[in-house]
């Protein structure tokens, strides 16, 4: 897969792949406060993914998802500002299935954004220069 990442103009940087265009911006007074941050929208994927697997498990199983949310809370150290602590609240509504309850944590421990955060790439990061367009 390839991203290409653009600077649209401001603070803004937006990611584009498979069609679709991801934007971030920074808050004020650096941006405009016009989208995420990078790392804001680094955080909402841990929750949405956990979020489709907890949707697949249900739907897998005709349970209803009504009711159902993911509450992400996030400590970090305050001398570095890096998370140290990310938890993921799985609510259900008062009807749904108690015998589910544990399924739908393993459901959502499947996700492929906190594999990876517990098993990192090796990042690469380099300059090359861009091909004269034609």
């Amino acid at each position: 897969m390839e991203m290409l990442i653009d600077f649209p103009g401001g603070a803004r940087v937006d990611a584009h792949f498979n069609g679709f265009t991801v934007p971030t911006d920074q808050p004020a007074p650096s941006g405009d406060n016009s989208a995420p941050s990078p790392f804001e929208t680094f955080l909402s994927s841990i929750g949405t993914c956990a979020g489709i697997y907890v949707l697949g498990f249900c739907k897998s199983r005709q349970l209803p998802t009504a009711g159902i949310r993911i509450r992400q809370t996030m400590e970090s150290d305050p001398a570095t500002g890096m998370v140290t602590r990310l938890t993921l609240d799985i609510e259900v509504p008062p009807d749904f299935p108690e015998k589910y309850y544990s399924a739908l944590v393993r459901a959502a421990d499947q996700c492929k954004v906190k594999k990876h955060i517990e098993h990192p790439p090796v990042f690469v990061v380099k300059t090359v220069v861009a091909q004269p367009q034609v």
